[in-house]
């Protein structure tokens, strides 16, 4: 009798063992959901301030090292820079992307000088040769928006409304009128006849 017991004890105190290991892995797995979903949510409001405009592509403003680790937590994968030289003196912005694991390509874009057909048909390449989640960024998303206008009007032929609209997408504001003047000045020049003709397009008249 004795030695039976003995062994139901060890039984018992077996299965306890096990019920309370199971119950132990359990809450680790919960513990971790939860840190999963915490960090999820950080990764998720790195992108907030940026807009969408297209799958797999976010757009908008500047970013600091600080803004690294939830962007790449997100899955940006490539980050496109249209900020020239001198903009961000004290932030090395290619050492720090590509030391988060991210491609980083820059075309540097100069304000209004720099919205030439040259730089859209590289902005274009660009987006092209995307090869994962990306985000398109200057200092405030204006000169990206103006960049994706002109994209859609020069090389897609949408109309100027549906390019200025297009270019809103993506962060287009202040040099809305900037695009607006260049796609009548080559819609001016595409139909002008005569030296006079073009002189006055080229002046924006």
């Amino acid at each position: 009798m004795r030695a039976g017991h003995a062994v139901v004890g060890i039984v018992l105190v077996a299965a306890l063992a096990a019920a309370g290991a199971g119950c132990a892995l359990q809450a680790g797995r919960q513990g971790g959901a939860e840190v999963t979903g915490m960090e999820e949510a950080v990764a998720a409001s790195a992108l907030e301030g940026f807009a969408n405009p297209a799958e797999g592509i976010h757009s908008g403003g500047r970013i600091s090292a600080a803004d690294l680790p939830a962007l790449g937590a997100a899955g940006v994968r490539h980050v496109i820079d249209l900020t020239a030289d001198g903009e961000t003196p004290d932030f090395d912005e290619a050492a720090a992307v590509r030391a988060a694991g991210m491609r980083y390509d820059n075309l540097p874009v100069r304000g209004a000088e720099g919205l030439t057909r040259e730089n859209v048909v590289a902005f274009d390449r660009l987006l092209e040769g995307i090869d994962g989640p990306t985000l398109v960024h200057c200092a405030s998303g204006n000169r990206v928006g103006a960049l994706a206008a002109l994209r859609a009007a020069w090389l897609d032929g949408a109309d100027d409304e549906a390019a200025v609209a297009e270019g809103r997408r993506w962060g287009l504001r202040g040099l809305e009128g900037e695009v607006r003047g260049r796609l009548q000045r080559e819609r001016c020049l595409a139909t002008a006849r005569g030296e006079e003709a073009l002189a006055r397009c080229a002046a924006g008249g």
